[in-house]
C-alpha cells in the first residue's frame, strides 16, 4: 500500500514527489513515457526556464485573475526558494535582461536531472513507460490506480498529467477524465502560448524579421475585454504563416479561445517607446532626410520597405516632400500596425493548456480536491496559465510542492 501515487512525471510530479517523501510518505511517480520530465527537456528551446525573477506579487499578477489561486503555495515556495533549492542540487542559475531564470549551464537536462536526485535521494519510486488507465476510489476511501499490468492501492492520489499542450511529450489530457470522474468540473479548454496565424500576404513576405521590444494587443471585432493580458510586451518573429515568439504568445490564449478567430485582430505598436507626438516630431524635424533612413533607426530595413509599399511612398522621399495623408498613414502602422488573424497553431505547437480543472473545486491552503478527500490535484491540469517567462514551472513547482506538503 502506497502512502501517495504520483500520476506523472513532469515538473510539478517531480518536484511533489521529493516533497512529500522528504516527509517520510512512500511515495510512487507513474510516468507513461520512456523518460520522465519530457517537456521540461523541451522547454526554453531545451534551455529550461526555470522560473521568473520577481517576488510573488509578480507571479500572482502575471497569472491575472487565476494568480490568487496561487497564492498560498507561491508563499510556500516562492520563485527565490525555487533557485535556492535549484543551487543546493548543484543547478547554478542566472537571469537574463527579461527576467527569465535558466541554468548556467543552458542544459534543460541539468534541471530535470536535479529534481531526480532530489526524488531519489528522499526515497520515493520512479516508473517511467508506465501508462495509467483508470485513477479510482475504493470502497474504504482509499484509492487504486490502474496500469495495463497491475492495480496499485494508495492512501493518495495526486494528478499531475498535464493538459493537451506538446501532445509528443505525452500531455494527451488523460487526467481530465479522471477528474470528472471524481466528480470534478473540467473547464473549456484551449491552447495557450501558441503562434498565431494570419491569412495577410503582407505579413507572409517579412518571414524571417524579428523585433526584439514590441508592444501587441488582441483586439476582437464587438468586443470590449478588458482583461490585462490581452496585452504583452516583449520579442516578436515573422512567420510564413503569421507571427511568434513571446508576444503572439502570449495573447494567443484569447485567439484560440474565439469561436470565429477571423474576428481578431493583433494590434503592434512597433515603437512603444516613442509616442506619437514624438513620431511626428522626428519626421518633421528631419526635412531633407529620406524617409527610408528614418524608418531604418527604429525598425529593420526589410520592414520598413514594406510599410513604405503599404503607405505608397517611394523610400528615396525626403521627409519634407511627405504628403500629410501618406505621413499619417505611417505613423498609424509605425503605432498601430493592424495584422488579421485567423486562429492559431494550436496544441501541437502550443506552451500550455488554458482551462482545465476548476481551481473552485480544489482546496488553494493544500491542493487537496473539493469533490474527492485523497485526491490531489497540481500543475498543467488545473485551470492556470500564465505567459511565458518562467511563470508556468513555478505554477508548476509551487502547487507540486504544497501537494506534497498536505498528502
Amino acid at each position: 500500500m502506497w502512502d501517495l501515487i504520483i500520476v506523472g512525471g513532469g515538473a510539478a510530479g517531480l518536484w511533489a514527489a521529493g516533497t512529500a517523501a522528504a516527509r517520510g510518505r512512500r511515495v510512487l511517480v507513474l510516468e507513461k513515457n520512456n523518460k520522465p520530465g519530457v517537456k521540461i527537456l523541451m522547454s526554453g528551446g531545451t534551455r529550461c526556464n526555470i522560473t521568473h525573477h520577481c517576488g510573488i506579487q509578480g507571479i500572482m499578477d502575471a497569472f491575472g485573475r487565476q494568480g490568487r489561486f496561487l497564492k498560498p503555495a507561491l508563499y510556500e515556495l516562492p520563485p527565490s526558494a525555487v533557485v535556492e533549492e535549484f543551487h543546493r542540487l548543484g543547478v547554478e542559475t542566472k537571469v537574463e535582461d527579461t527576467g527569465k531564470v535558466f541554468p548556467v549551464s543552458d542544459r534543460a537536462i541539468d534541471v530535470r536531472d536535479a529534481l531526480l536526485r532530489r526524488l531519489n535521494a528522499a526515497g520515493a519510486e520512479l516508473r517511467s513507460g508506465v501508462a495509467v488507465v483508470d485513477v479510482a476510489r475504493t470502497e474504504d476511501g482509499a484509492w487504486q490506480v490502474v496500469t495495463h499490468e497491475e492495480t496499485l492501492p494508495t492512501s493518495k492520489v495526486l494528478l499531475c498529467c498535464g493538459g493537451l499542450s506538446y501532445a509528443a511529450c505525452g500531455t494527451t489530457g488523460d487526467g481530465y477524465a479522471w477528474a470528472r470522474q471524481a466528480g470534478h468540473t473540467v473547464e473549456r479548454t484551449f491552447p495557450a502560448l501558441t503562434p498565431l496565424l494570419s491569412p495577410a500576404t503582407w505579413v507572409h513576405e517579412l518571414t524571417g524579421i524579428t523585433l526584439p521590444s514590441v508592444e501587441a494587443k488582441v483586439v476582437v471585432e464587438g468586443e470590449r475585454n478588458k482583461d490585462p493580458r490581452l496585452l504583452s510586451r516583449g520579442g516578436f518573429l515573422w512567420t510564413h504563416f503569421g507571427c511568434s515568439g513571446p508576444v503572439p504568445m502570449n495573447v494567443s490564449r484569447h485567439v484560440a479561445a474565439l469561436a470565429q478567430p477571423q474576428h481578431a485582430t493583433l494590434i503592434v505598436d512597433l515603437i512603444p517607446d516613442e509616442t506619437e507626438e514624438q513620431v511626428l516630431q522626428r519626421l518633421t524635424q528631419a526635412g531633407k532626410r529620406g524617409i527610408g533612413s528614418i524608418l531604418n533607426s527604429w525598425i529593420p530595413k526589410s520592414l520598413s520597405i514594406k510599410l513604405l509599399e503599404r503607405a505608397q511612398i517611394i523610400d528615396t522621399t525626403t521627409c519634407s516632400e511627405l504628403p500629410r495623408k501618406a505621413r499619417l498613414s505611417l505613423i498609424e502602422d509605425l503605432k498601430r500596425l493592424r495584422v488579421p488573424l485567423s486562429g492559431t497553431r494550436g496544441y501541437a505547437k502550443a506552451e500550455v493548456t488554458a482551462g482545465g480543472v476548476s481551481t473552485k473545486e480544489v482546496n488553494p491552503q493544500t491542493m487537496e480536491s473539493r469533490c474527492a478527500p485523497g485526491l490531489f490535484l497540481a500543475g498543467e491540469i488545473l485551470d492556470v496559465d500564465g505567459p511565458i517567462g518562467g511563470f508556468n514551472f513555478q505554477a508548476a513547482f509551487s502547487t507540486g510542492h504544497l501537494a506534497g506538503l498536505n498528502v
